[in-house]
C-alpha cells in the first residue's frame, strides 16, 4: 500500500481560516435539524406531474430536492411550498456559461423568474464532470461556477444562492484506507482551482457517494453490513490514523476530506464534504445480486437515520453530515444495468417500492416555510434539460479496497488569490 501524499507545512493560515469558516457560519445553521434530502430524477417516459411530488415528498417529511435541471414546470410547483431546492445547470451549458454574459442571462432566464416563490439555495453546475470525457466540459467547469457566483453578486443573491458541482467519487485515485485518501494526479489542475473557490466562496464540496458499488464490485472483501450501515457492524480500523469506521459511507466521506488536505492544507480548514447523491438499487440484472427491495429498504432506512441524527464521520465527528438520497423515483429511460432504473424509493404511479424502517423526524422538513439551507457561505445536480443526467445515465461512484492508484496524487498550492479573498472577507466580518 502506497503511503499517503505528502501535506503542506501548516502556519497561519490554516488557524486564519478556521476563524474564516466560524466567521462566516450564519448562526441559524448550528439549529438546523433538516438534514436529509432526495434526488428528483425524471428520466422517465411514465413519472407523475411535479404537482404530485409534493405529498410523496411530505410524506416522506423531507423538504430538501436536488433537480438536475432547471425546467420551469418543475419550479412552478415548488413556489410557495417551503420546499428548498438545488437547481442543476446542464453540462451542455457550462461553454456559455463561462462567460459571464452568458452567466447573467442564465440566471435572468432561469434562476430570477421563479424568486422568490420558489426557495432556490444552490446551483449545481454539471454532475460528475471530471470523470467524464468531455474534455471541454471539462475546462469550462470552473469557470462556470466562477461566472454564475460573479452573476449572482452582482443580483444580489450570493447570499442566498450557492454555485457548486457534483463530483463522482472516481475523482480519488487512492481511497482505502480513509486515510490514504488523494485525488488522481490528471485531475490536480481542475481540482486545485475548484478548491480555492469553494474557500474563497464557502460553498461545499458534493460528492455521489454509493457504498453499492464497492459491495457489488468486491461482496467477498466488504461485509454486507458494513455497506448498509448497520449499526450494529462492528467496523473497519484505519491502520494509520487509528479511527475506527462503522461504516463504509463515512469511510468514503472521509477519504475525501483526507484527499482535499493532501491536496491543500489550508483549503481542507474551511471546505465542508457534502453527500449529493447516496441510494441503494432495490431489482437488477441477474448478476447484481446486491440490489433487492430489502437491502435498498435497509440501507436507505439506515443512511437516513445516520445522517438526521445529526452524527460527524470519525475524522470530523462535531460536522454533521448532510445527504441527499438517490431518488425519488424509479426511471424506466434510464440506460445501463437494471439497478440504474431501480434507485427509487416510489414506483411512477406513487406507491412505495418498499417500506422504510425509519421515520425523519419533523423537523428535517420545510414545508411552509420551515428549516435554513445551512450552507456556510459568505455569499449566501447537473443534469440534462429533460431532467436526466450527463454522466451517460449511470450514477457511479466507488470505494476503492485495494491499495493505492498509480494515479494518486500529490499537494498543489494554495493560490494567492485565494489567500486575498479568504483573507478580504475576514477583515470584512471582523
Amino acid at each position: 500500500m502506497a503511503p499517503p501524499s505528502c501535506l503542506l507545512r501548516v502556519g497561519w493560515l490554516p488557524a486564519a481560516l478556521c476563524a474564516l469558516a466560524l466567521a462566516l457560519a450564519p448562526a441559524s445553521d448550528a439549529t438546523s435539524a433538516s438534514l436529509v434530502g432526495i434526488n428528483y430524477g425524471r428520466v422517465g417516459s411514465n413519472l407523475p406531474p411535479p404537482q404530485a411530488v409534493l405529498p410523496l415528498l411530505e410524506g416522506l417529511g423531507i423538504g430538501r430536492v436536488r433537480l438536475y435541471d432547471a425546467d420551469p414546470a418543475v419550479l412552478h410547483a415548488f413556489a410557495k411550498t417551503g420546499v428548498e431546492l438545488f437547481v442543476g445547470v446542464p453540462d451542455q451549458s457550462l461553454a456559455g456559461l463561462a462567460d459571464p454574459g452568458g452567466a447573467d442571462s442564465w440566471l435572468r432566464s432561469n434562476v430570477m423568474p421563479f424568486l422568490p416563490d420558489t426557495k432556490i439555495a444552490a446551483l449545481t453546475v454539471g454532475n460528475e464532470v471530471l470523470t467524464g470525457n468531455n474534455s471541454a466540459v471539462t475546462r469550462a467547469l470552473l469557470p462556470a461556477m466562477q461566472s454564475l457566483h460573479g452573476a449572482l453578486a452582482k443580483l444580489g443573491l450570493d447570499k442566498q444562492i450557492a454555485v457548486t458541482t457534483a463530483h463522482n467519487l472516481g475523482v480519488l485515485g487512492t481511497s482505502y484506507p480513509p486515510s490514504s485518501g488523494a485525488f488522481r494526479r490528471d485531475l490536480l489542475p481542475y481540482i486545485c482551482p475548484i478548491l480555492d473557490y469553494h474557500a474563497r466562496t464557502g460553498s461545499p464540496f458534493l460528492v455521489n457517494a454509493y457504498p453499492y458499488f464497492a459491495y457489488s464490485g468486491d461482496p467477498k472483501g466488504i461485509h454486507l453490513e458494513y455497506a448498509l450501515l448497520e449499526a450494529g457492524y462492528a467496523g473497519v480500523p484505519d491502520p494509520n490514523s487509528g479511527l475506527r469506521y462503522p461504516n463504509l459511507l463515512v469511510a468514503q466521506v472521509d477519504a475525501v476530506y483526507h484527499a482535499i488536505a493532501a491536496a491543500n492544507t489550508a483549503a481542507a480548514q474551511v471546505v465542508e464534504v457534502r453527500i449529493s447523491e447516496t441510494g441503494w438499487p432495490s431489482s437488477g440484472d441477474p448478476g447484481e445480486t446486491a440490489a433487492t427491495p430489502q437491502n435498498a429498504a435497509r440501507y436507505n432506512s439506515n443512511a437516513m437515520r445516520l445522517v438526521a441524527e445529526g452524527k460527524g464521520t470519525p475524522l470530523k465527528p462535531t460536522v454533521a453530515m448532510r445527504a441527499y438520497v438517490f431518488a425519488l423515483f424509479n426511471e424506466n429511460l434510464k440506460p445501463g444495468l437494471a439497478s440504474e432504473r431501480n434507485y427509487g424509493l416510489f414506483k411512477p404511479d406513487g406507491t412505495p417500492v418498499y417500506e422504510l424502517s425509519y421515520k425523519l423526524p419533523r423537523d428535517n422538513s420545510t414545508f411552509g416555510g420551515a428549516g435554513n439551507s445551512g450552507w456556510r457561505f459568505p455569499g449566501g445536480g447537473g443534469g440534462n434539460v429533460s431532467g436526466g443526467y450527463d454522466n451517460n445515465g449511470v450514477n457511479s461512484g466507488y470505494y476503492d479496497i485495494s491499495a493505492a492508484s498509480p494515479d494518486s496524487a500529490g499537494p498543489c498550492r494554495w493560490s494567492q488569490a485565494a489567500v486575498a479573498g479568504a483573507m478580504a472577507v475576514l477583515v470584512v466580518a471582523a
